[in-house]
C-alpha cells in the first residue's frame, strides 16, 4: 500500500500500520464473527495489565468471565448488528467509554467488530463530555466489590482458597512481608463471607501504645482510669459483633492482652477494662504479621496456645518480587487511582515500566503504590525514567546487568549482537556493515546471518 506525500511515495507496510495503532491513545479491539479476538493494540496493557499476546486468539467471553472488565458490550453489538455504546470499568480501575461497530458482509452477517475505548478520566480532563461522566451510577456503587488486582497464578490460587474458607467461622492467620497486601486480603475474605453485612474493623497492634491497646480492643467502663471517658467506651471487639475484626501486626501485641484475646477466642466473651460485667460477642478474627511467630514463641514473646488458636487456617502471601507479572497491572491500577484522585491523566513510558518490572520492591505493593502517587504528583504528562528515585534506577541497573550478563563472554556477545543488528537495520547491506564495523565483508555476512535471523539474507552489491 502506497501513501503519497509532498516528498514522494512512502510505503505503508503492515509493520508500520501496527506501530501507528499502538501509538493510539485509545484501546482498539478487533473481533471476528465468532467473537474471537483478532487484534488489540498495546493500550490493553494500560487497561488490563495484559500484553497483546495474552489476549489475541482468545474468545472475548474467556476474558470477560475472568473479570477483566464489566459490563460486556460484545453480546449487545452481535445481537443488534449496529453500533453500540457503553460505559465500562476494568478490574485495575480504568473507566472507559466504549464504542463497538460491526462490519457486515453481503449476507448481513457480522464479519468483524471494531471496538474502541477511551478513558473517561481523559475525557474529564478535556471537558468533552463532562456532564455525562461526573458521577458513577447507583448500580455501580451497589455492585462495588473488593478487587485484588493480579495476573499471578499463585495469587489467583490464594484467592480461590480465600473463597473456600470465607464462609466458615475459622480464625485465619495471614503471613507475609510488610506491604504484601495482608489488609486487602482480610477485607476480601470478609467481603465474600457470610458476615459481609456486619462490620469489618481493623486495628494495627503496633500503632497503639501498649497501655491503650487493651482498652481500644475491649473497651472500658466509666472511671476505669485517669483521662477515660466519663461514660466509658465501647471497644472494637464489641463494635464488630457479628462481623470480622482484623488484628494487624499481631506479633506486637503485649502478652497481657494476648491472654485476654485467648479467652475471647475460647469463650466468645470478655470483660471490659475496669468492669466486672462479662460481655458475649460473635466475631471472626483475622490476624496478620510479618514476624516469625514460632521464633517469638521460643523466646517467650508470643503465647503458643494463642498461636494455635489463631492459626486454624494460614495464608502465606508472596512478596512482589516473586510475582513480577503483577507489577504492570498494579502499576496501572495505582495510576488510575491517583489520576482520579488528583484529576489528572498521566501516562507512563514503556522504558519506565521496564525499570519497575526489574526492581526488587523491598516494600512490596505498598512501596509501589506510594511511588506511583509520587510520580503522578511530580511528573509531566508522561512519567519518564528521570522521574524515578535514584535508588530505584541504580538498583535496577545493577539487577539488569546481573541477570543479563552472568559471564564476560556473554556480555561481549550481547554487545556484538547489538552492534551488528543496529548497523544492519541502518545500512541493509553487508558491505556497508563491514565498513561501518571495520570488519571483512565475509565476516559481516556471517554475523548478520547469526544475529539478524530471517534478515540474514543480506543484500550484496551487484
Amino acid at each position: 500500500m502506497k501513501m503519497p506525500t509532498n516528498t514522494g511515495n512512502v510505503e505503508m507496510t503492515l509493520e508500520t500500520l501496527l506501530k501507528i495503532l499502538d501509538y493510539s491513545s485509545d484501546e482498539i479491539f478487533v473481533l471476528d464473527g465468532e467473537m474471537r479476538i483478532l487484534y488489540v493494540n498495546k493500550v490493553c496493557e494500560r487497561h488490563y495489565g495484559l500484553k497483546p499476546r495474552d489476549i489475541i486468539g482468545k474468545y472475548n467471553v474467556e476474558l470477560f468471565e475472568k473479570g477483566y472488565w464489566k459490563p460486556s458490550i460484545v453480546p449487545e453489538v452481535y445481537r443488534r448488528k449496529e453500533p453500540c455504546y457503553m460505559r465500562q470499568q476494568t478490574y485495575i480501575g480504568a473507566e472507559l467509554m466504549t464504542t463497538a461497530i460491526p462490519i457486515l458482509n453481503n449476507k448481513n452477517e457480522i464479519e468483524l467488530v471494531v471496538i474502541t475505548s477511551t478513558e473517561i478520566q481523559k475525557m474529564k480532563i478535556m471537558n468533552a463530555i463532562e456532564d455525562q461522566v461526573e458521577s458513577k451510577s447507583t448500580q455501580q456503587d451497589e455492585d462495588e466489590e473488593i478487587t485484588i488486582v493480579t495476573n499471578s497464578g499463585e495469587i489467583k490460587g490464594i484467592l480461590e482458597f480465600c473463597k473456600k474458607v470465607a464462609p466458615t467461622d475459622s480464625n485465619i492467620l495471614i503471613l507475609g512481608e510488610s506491604g504484601t497486601g495482608k489488609g486487602a486480603f482480610s477485607q476480601y475474605i470478609h467481603k465474600v463471607s457470610n458476615r459481609n453485612k456486619r462490620p469489618f474493623l481493623a486495628i494495627n497492634c503496633a500503632a497503639i501504645p501498649e497501655e491503650l491497646l487493651e482498652s481500644e480492643l475491649f473497651g472500658y467502663s466509666k472511671g476505669a482510669f485517669t483521662g477515660a471517658n466519663k461514660l466509658g467506651k465501647q471497644g472494637l471487639i464489641e463494635a464488630a459483633d457479628g462481623g470480622t475484626i482484623f488484628l494487624d501486626e499481631i506479633g506486637e501485641m503485649p502478652l497481657s492482652v494476648q491472654a485476654k484475646l485467648l479467652q475471647l477466642i475460647q469463650e466468645k466473651q470478655f470483660i471490659p477494662v475496669g468492669s466486672s460485667e462479662m460481655k458475649k460477642v460473635d466475631v471472626r478474627i483475622i490476624a496478620a504479621t510479618n514476624q516469625n511467630l514460632q521464633a517469638m514463641i521460643e523466646n517467650k514473646l508470643f503465647r503458643e496456645d494463642l498461636f494455635y488458636r489463631l492459626n486454624v487456617i494460614d495464608i502465606h502471601l508472596p512478596p512482589l518480587r516473586e510475582r513480577r507479572e503483577d507489577i504492570i497491572p498494579l502499576t496501572y491500577n495505582f495510576l488510575n487511582k491517583f489520576n482520579q484522585k488528583y484529576n489528572d491523566n498521566k501516562v507512563i513510558s514503556e522504558e519506565c515500566l521496564n525499570i519497575l518490572t526489574h526492581y526488587s520492591w523491598p516494600g512490596n505493593v505498598r512501596q509501589l503504590e506510594n511511588l506511583i502517587e509520587r510520580l503522578v504528583i511530580i511528573s509531566n504528562s508522561i512519567i519518564q525514567i528521570a522521574d524515578l528515585p535514584d535508588m530505584i534506577k541504580e538498583s535496577t541497573n545493577q539487577a539488569v546487568c546481573r541477570s543479563h550478563y552472568t559471564t564476560l563472554d556473554k556480555a561481549l556477545d550481547e554487545t556484538k549482537r547489538n552492534l551488528v543488528r543496529r548497523s544492519y537495520q541502518i545500512h541493509k547491506s553487508s558491505r556497508k556493515v563491514a565498513s561501518d564495523l571495520g570488519i571483512s565483508q565475509t565476516k559481516a555476512v556471517r554475523l548478520i546471518k547469526e544475529y539478524c535471523g530471517t534478515e540474514g539474507q543480506v543484500h550484496r552489491p551487484s
